[in-house]
């Protein structure tokens, strides 16, 4: 009899997520770029190009829309993200390159239509121009200089300017406007590379968010796991600006390792049952896949609260601190229990994250209502 196939949970890392990687939009425009410089160059726009990526591999990119005219050329690359759930996948990186004659030999890079503009400090970015990362600027720059070379040797400039059609809608996904990003995306990738279902992108972008907030003189912030949270945090704490609200998603220490850094006075964190647990097991990432919810923290909490010894045992068998949420709600232990695993929290970050803010933990409900916040100081 052949053999039953192990079941594999919603939280196995063995599930098949996927392993294509994919481009970054910094990739992309480097190869549109490079494809409207040999334009200008050849006098046609090939539809195959070879770009060297940041992490210095050199890649062939399909390039589609090409046209030249007179001392410019355009070209367009679109982007495949792999297997990654990239917001931008499918983008068509747009590169336009006019030859200005006798302009001393400079790569000027422009963002145009789709790309967004920057308009606040702590990005490492100058306000007002466009959100394109150092890493693929440079990128960017470099492949134009090498393709372009024959121009630049005789005293002319390039400008290139990247667009990227309905960019404004894709940023709407991401977290541009909280990062004061305006009209469009970012061209981002450290490496050139998406892997599947990466995490550097968003965890770089907390990061930025916190930096952001610093540099509009804020001292508090707001750190949430998705947006029922963050929209529960709001409510709670009126008073903070947008700025101060950043959500986390799963990333606890990248979170609060730049707080730290930045000297923040203030840390409040924003989190439903599951994420709540994992943060006082002491996770860096709390991410589904990485570790399994602690089910006996969960069962010695709900102990604490004077839990029947029967509900107990069901919240140690159970799959998910839902089902003890749950039940322990039904019988009226609903603040208490979510008290009992904040305060648990606020020791593991206190332990992880010495310095000298104050921490806060805010429980929400499944609906993203408060059940109840809990200050450090409360705690013996």
């Amino acid at each position: 009899m052949a053999a039953t196939p192990e079941k594999v949970r919603k939280g196995d890392a063995r599930r098949n997520r996927g392993q294509r990687t994919g481009y970054s939009t910094g990739a992309n425009a480097a190869a549109a770029a490079t494809a409207a410089t040999l334009g200008l160059v050849l006098g046609r726009v090939p539809e195959m190009v070879e770009a060297t990526l940041p992490n210095t591999t050199r890649v062939r990119f399909a390039i589609t829309n090409g046209w030249v005219g007179q001392d410019q050329a355009g070209a367009v690359s679109i982007k495949d993200a792999g297997d990654d759930p990239d917001a931008t996948n499918g983008a068509h990186l747009t590169a336009v390159v006019r030859r200005m004659p006798d302009g001393a030999g400079r790569v000027d890079l422009k963002g145009g239509d789709g790309v967004g503009t920057v308009t606040l400090d702590g990005l490492g970015l100058t306000v007002g121009g466009p959100a394109i990362n150092p890493v693929p600027r440079r990128n960017i720059i470099e492949n134009v200089s090498l393709a372009g070379a024959p121009l630049l040797a005789r005293g002319d400039s390039l400008e290139v300017t990247i667009s990227v059609p309905g960019g404004q809608e894709m940023a709407k996904k991401t977290l541009n406007a909280r990062l004061g990003i305006l009209g469009g995306i970012s061209i981002l990738g450290t490496t050139g590379i998406v892997r599947p279902y990466s995490t550097a992108a968003f965890r770089a972008s907390v990061i930025q968010a916190v930096e952001v907030a610093a540099n509009q003189g804020q001292d508090t912030v707001v750190f949430t796991t998705g947006g029922r949270t963050e929209k529960c945090a709001m409510r709670s704490f009126p008073a903070l600006g947008e700025v101060c609200f950043v959500q986390m998603g799963d990333f606890v220490k990248a979170a609060f390792t730049a707080a730290v850094r930045q000297g923040m006075r203030h840390i409040i964190v924003g989190a439903m049952v599951g994420k709540l647990t994992k943060i006082a097991q002491g996770l860096s990432v709390t991410h589904a896949w990485r570790e399994a919810v602690d089910r006996d923290l969960i069962a010695e909490a709900a102990r604490e609260v004077g839990a029947p010894e029967t509900l107990i045992e069901a919240v140690r068998a159970a799959e998910t601190a839902r089902f003890a949420a749950e039940q322990l709600g039904e019988l009226g232990l609903a603040v208490a229990f979510h008290r009992a695993l904040a305060i648990r929290a606020i020791r593991s970050l206190r332990g992880r994250y010495p310095g000298p803010h104050r921490l806060t933990v805010l429980a929400c409900n499944f609906e993203g209502q408060p059940i109840v916040t809990v200050e450090e100081s409360e705690i013996d």
